[in-house]
């Protein structure tokens, strides 16, 4: 166990409290800078308390649902069973509960309860100066390690005497600069030679004495893995390191100084993540590419399977791989400032929605969500603050089918249009639908990139991905320059401009039959990704949107009228055949017996014939048809996908 420096005071207030001391704090908030040990604290903290034969209920505030109802269910105990000390940490991600939990939570605890809360900003001044609060709760804001104190840290770990200065002037008393550096002194990161100073090159090189020499290469795709995603699972590995032994890199992972463990999985520390991605990003930047595509394939995945409360989870770990992309900059807040969390449409929720839509869109607008609330109640979702429950917005994302209603044509200006739209272009035709996400109504943030946003596309993106004969997706905007602007890149400008009440709006859609969801998505998360540039002239679609075509087309290799449409068909590949859809489909079966000339990709061959070739009805029939159990199937499968769309874009690139 490493030794635990300083805290003195915090750890004595917290034993007299375990002790039953009358005049001891109920509630417990340690709040600093990231990196200055509040989590150390909190674990040392749990020690105590499990020494003390207490109950333990531990939350990671980066982890907590929207909906408090979720928080209390994990934190049950502490309203049940006397005694249970409650451990909150990350609290800075759930901030949004705070009010919540001093008005309705913490004031049903059980008896003899603790709460200890720890994140980096201080609580609301109102609870502080609360009469109320004052005697129960003790605010701690933790400080620098003393000289004395970080001098005894190192020498606890074994830092060689000549080096302690040079440690001490480039960490001062910041405990995870400190404890970077006394792991890396006792992993034998003794070099004389070393410069300590404050820059990201030194934290680079203090990282790399900290891992020391990587075991293997698997342990370094690993390490890969885990600075990309935003939590790393051991299933999560084993989809993106197909063939590894997982179990063990993941133990691995586990045990590396810098990675916590989380309900998710392994989540780095934020500074570590971040000088070991931009490591990895400059010494293998093609092994980081392939990782992140890797991991938005798996993220695409688990997105058409996931349960629904899963969806936003999922789509939001598969943004976070690509947060620095211009276009999501521009559409997505990452705030979580005001957090809402959204729940279907309830009779009662009715006349609050309609005075929002008539305040900010004015009457004939409200007069239309009446109309479509009344025809498709479970379109809409209402968006609550999660500290009070207050609904502050509504959102309605409506499917529908083909042919056209004429009530629906002759009520809404806006689905008239859409279906104008559809009819002029590419008509839809009976068992396909379309959906618009008709309204999007935030009277305080109207039409802005806001959380409500973020939420209301992430479902809007999730049910693409999930729906079957979905033709075309619309949005509407009534600031249509603007947003003209923010989605060019990714939805079209239908050039309608329809006019309810004193307003006009702008359309935007996509043909989904024209464009794979993945791809489309892809597109939308990383329009600034170009393709590679080589002699014989760029690709007209970048790398990851022919991988995901080309995924598309073996789904639809069995129906030729399908794979007519599908987006492969855009591709170099296919420019100069002469019979494009015959010959696609010979030059795609041919690239995949192909694969049988590599030893790797025998299997692989086997398994992307049984998928999509034979007929079997779904992977888990294919495997059966291998005799392979189906994770090892999986494993053949993607190996086989990602040596193929490797041979069709050199193909692709080079002719």
């Amino acid at each position: 166990m490493r030794a635990f420096i300083g805290r003195d005071e915090e750890l004595g207030r917290f034993g007299a409290a375990l002790a039953g001391d009358p005049q001891a704090p109920f509630a417990f908030y340690v709040c600093g800078p990231g990196g200055i040990g509040k989590s150390t604290l909190l674990r040392r903290l749990t020690d105590h308390a499990r020494a003390a034969g207490r109950l333990l209920v531990e939350i990671d505030g980066r982890f907590v649902s929207r909906d408090p109802a979720d928080f209390e269910r994990a934190a049950g105990p502490f309203l049940d069973v006397p005694g249970t000390v409650l451990f909150v940490d990350s609290f800075e991600h759930c901030q949004w509960l705070e009010s919540w939990l001093w008005h309705h939570f913490l004031p049903r605890a059980a008896d003899d309860t603790l709460v200890v809360l720890a994140g980096r900003r201080p609580p609301q001044p109102q609870w502080t100066a609360d009469p109320a609060w004052s005697g129960l709760l003790h605010v701690t804001e933790l400080e620098p390690f003393s000289a004395e104190q970080a001098r005894r840290l190192l020498v606890t770990a074994g830092i060689r005497p000549e080096l302690r200065d040079r440690v001490l002037r480039f960490a001062g008393g910041n405990p995870l600069a400190l404890s970077l550096a006394a792991a890396a002194g006792s992993a034998g990161c003794s070099r004389e030679e070393m410069v300590w100073a404050p820059s990201a090159d030194v934290l680079r090189t203090l990282l790399a004495g900290l891992i020391g020499e990587v075991p293997t290469a698997s342990h370094r795709r690993a390490l890969e893995v885990a600075a990309q995603a935003h939590s790393t699972s051991e299933e999560l590995l084993a989809a993106v390191l197909p063939g590894e032994d997982v179990h063990l890199l993941f133990s691995w992972l586990r045990d590396l100084p810098f990675m916590e463990s989380t309900p998710r999985g392994l989540h780095p520390h934020d500074a570590a993540r971040e000088t070991l991605a931009a490591d990895l990003r400059w010494r293998a930047p093609n092994a980081f590419d392939t990782v992140r595509r890797r991991l938005s394939d798996e993220y695409l995945r688990i997105l058409r399977e996931a349960p629904e409360d899963r969806v936003w989870t999922v789509t939001d770990e598969l943004f976070y791989l690509f947060r620095e992309g211009e276009t999501l900059a521009r559409l997505r807040t990452w705030s979580r400032e005001d957090e809402v969390h959204d729940r279907p449409l309830h009779p009662d929720d009715l006349d609050t929605v309609l005075r929002m839509a008539e305040e900010t869109e004015g009457a004939a607008s409200a007069k239309l969500v009446r109309y479509w609330a009344q025809r498709q109640p479970q379109a809409f979702s209402v968006y609550r603050l999660v500290d009070t429950g207050r609904i502050v917005a509504f959102t309605a994302r409506l499917a529908l089918p083909a042919p056209a209603d004429p009530r629906d044509l002759a009520t809404d200006p806006v689905v008239a249009a859409a279906w104008q739209y559809t009819e002029a272009t590419a008509p839809v035709h009976p068992g396909e639908h379309i959906g618009v996400s008709r309204f999007s109504i935030y009277p305080e943030r109207y039409q802005v990139p806001s959380r409500v946003t973020d939420l209301s596309s992430s479902r809007a993106q999730a049910e693409a991905a999930r729906a079957r004969g979905r033709a075309y997706g619309f949005a509407v905007f009534r600031d249509a320059e603007a947003w003209a602007e923010r989605v060019g890149a990714t939805l079209a400008d239908t050039g309608a401009r329809p006019r309810v009440g004193a307003y006009t709006y702008g359309l935007f859609g996509v043909d989904w039959r024209q464009v794979p969801v993945e791809a489309w998505l892809m597109r939308f998360i990383s329009a600034a990704e170009e393709a590679v540039p080589v002699r014989s002239g760029p690709s007209p679609v970048p790398r990851s949107a022919f991988d995901q075509a080309v995924r598309e087309a073996l789904v639809h290799w069995r129906d030729a009228g399908a794979f007519a449409a599908c987006a492969l068909m855009r591709a170099r590949l296919a420019a100069d055949l002469a019979e494009p859809v015959g010959e696609l489909r010979i030059l795609l079966r041919r690239a995949v017996d192909d694969l049988a000339g590599d030893p790797r990709g025998v299997r692989a061959r086997e398994a992307l014939t049984a998928g999509y070739f034979s007929g079997a009805p779904t992977q888990e029939a294919a495997a059966r048809r291998l005799g392979l159990p189906y994770g090892t199937y999986r494993r053949h499968l993607r190996q086989g996908l990602d040596l193929l769309c490797e041979a069709l874009w050199q193909q692709e690139l080079h002719d």
